[in-house]
């Protein structure tokens, strides 16, 4: 144990940071573990690898992931804006290059290979694209003739048109749902939001129209013909496993789910653990969200606020999506179950924006009475 009297930046991180989050961001990587084990066999098997080369993989992710997300947690809110302007434009660069050498998966560019190791820069770009329109949006807040909402906007458009041309369309779905929800909380103005909207309307039907696989995937959501093979298997996972699960080892339809360790590991929770055991997951990144935006809530600094809210809407929003997916609530959709499915760039990625949460909901005493104290006379919130 760390005593209150001692002195050093580890000390004041033991003492300052947010325990319940550290925890809650922990015990999901443990719950991602454990059910790697029930999840991946089956995939390797398939693949003709050991049956825990997944498993082994995942745990050997777990390591530099931990580390980047404790490392960042250190930062300061002036060192975790810089942070993100850097990894911002390392990882829309690396996006950029995606169109032209990326590996095709699945009829999308959205993987590079570097030094051997297969990297999705879009997963980078969205912790990093969180925090540098938080502080554009403060920015502007605190000096409303500084065009930070105009900036916003310009880099929206920007990630936006790079997701699209890769094609993602469950990335662009989630950036643009999580920026929209941080652009309301600085104050969007009513004509903003029926632009928007109306935009999102029409990109949505041009999607739904220029995009074939976007089309299929709606239609056999709607219909229910055509390959429904993965969510029709993922559905009968859930009604088997029931309230309480048949075991765990002892699921049999988890074997026929192509991608049980990705983006259906709920549906394999659901099968081996039950339904009570999903609900609790799903209570997990509930807190998560609510204690995000309650720290946002009572924080007086702009750019803490939004993007405290930011990230922790970007976790809920995409864990929310894939259990939609798994529930056929929700078309089809590529997307990883935060900090618990399978996958390196996902995990990393998901523990920059741990990281940046931690960093960000760090008890300063000292800087919040000098906040208090500029309030109180009038003069404003000083920038980080």
């Amino acid at each position: 144990m760390v005593s209150r009297a001692e002195r050093g930046p580890v000390a004041d991180w033991f003492w300052t940071i947010d325990r319940f989050f550290l925890a809650t961001f922990i015990l999901l990587m443990g719950v991602g573990f454990m059910l790697s084990f029930a999840a991946s066999p089956p995939v390797a098997e398939r693949l003709g690898l050991d049956s825990f080369h997944f498993v082994k993989r995942h745990a050997l992710f777990l390591l530099p992931s931990l580390a980047v997300m404790v490392g960042i947690s250190f930062l300061s809110p002036r060192q975790v804006r810089r942070a993100a302007i850097i990894l911002l434009g390392v990882s829309l660069g690396m996006m950029v290059l995606v169109l032209f050498v990326g590996q095709e998966v699945k009829g999308s560019l959205r993987w590079i290979s570097i030094a051997g190791i297969s990297i999705q820069p879009s997963e980078f770009m969205k912790p990093a694209f969180v925090v540098v329109c938080a502080w554009l949006f403060s920015e502007h807040a605190r000096q409303p003739e500084i065009p930070g909402n105009l900036f916003a906007i310009l880099l929206f458009g920007i990630v936006g048109a790079l997701l699209v041309a890769q094609p993602d369309l469950g990335q662009t779905i989630l950036t643009t749902a999580v920026w929209g929800g941080m652009f309301f909380m600085a104050g969007m103005p009513w004509l903003w939001i029926i632009v928007l909207a109306g935009a999102a309307v029409g990109g949505f039907f041009v999607a739904y129209t220029m995009l074939p696989h976007v089309a299929g995937r709606i239609d056999r959501f709607l219909t229910g013909e055509g390959d429904t093979f993965q969510v029709d298997t993922a559905r009968e996972a859930i009604i088997r496993g029931d309230w309480f699960g048949r075991g765990p080892g002892e699921g049999v339809v988890k074997r026929i789910i192509p991608d049980s360790h990705t983006d259906f590991v709920f549906s394999v929770a659901a099968e081996e653990f039950g339904i009570v055991f999903c609900m609790v997951i799903v209570l997990i990144f509930s807190f998560l969200v609510m204690r995000g935006l309650s720290h946002a809530f009572r924080e007086r600094n702009d750019f803490n606020r939004f993007a405290v809210a930011g990230l922790v809407l970007q976790i809920g929003i995409q864990s929310m999506i894939n259990i939609g997916v798994n529930l056929e609530l929700l078309p089809a959709k590529g997307m990883t179950l935060p900090l618990i499915s399978y996958g390196g760039s996902s995990m990393v990625a998901i523990c920059v924006t741990a990281g940046f949460v931690l960093a960000l909901t760090r008890h300063r005493p000292e800087k919040r009475a000098v906040e208090r104290s500029l309030f109180r006379s009038g003069v404003g919130m000083p920038a980080e």
